[in-house]
């Protein structure tokens, strides 16, 4: 029986759907050798959990993804150490904001005349309703 320890991370998952996206365009051994994997099956094997992604390797396999480094290097760290590294990360370094993440919290700042608005119950709904939550 082939042991899948990270199959049920959000990386495993992410990736599976990015290789799916990303397949009208290239191959997951083309995604392996663009990332500089020597392994052409690495792909696959981060793909259904088999391995974990190194944190060195984010960068060059989020290029190979077209993708955000930094989500990617969150989803990264939740799959070494759980959630007790990723917010022993994010505790000493900050959050970690992706680049969709930052173009909400411009829009956020210009939409408020960047006036530092609380959360409100009413701004809580709203942006909820917007993901149909």
């Amino acid at each position: 029986m082939t042991k899948r320890p990270h199959a049920d991370t959000r990386l495993a998952a992410y990736l599976q759907k990015r290789v799916l996206e990303l397949r009208p365009k290239k191959s997951q051994i083309e995604i392996a050798n663009e990332a500089g994997f020597n392994n052409p099956n690495m792909v696959a094997m981060l793909k259904n959990g088999a391995s974990k992604l190194p944190l060195d390797r984010v960068s060059s396999l989020a290029r190979a993804l077209d993708c955000d480094p930094r989500l990617l290097f969150k989803l990264a760290l939740e799959q070494l150490g759980g959630d007790t590294t990723a917010h022993a990360i994010e505790e000493i370094f900050g959050v970690i904001v992706t680049r969709n993440e930052a173009a909400w919290i411009e829009e956020l700042r210009d939409a408020s005349g960047h006036s530092d608005p609380s959360l409100t119950v009413r701004g809580r709904v709203a942006i909820r309703g917007v993901f149909g939550k």
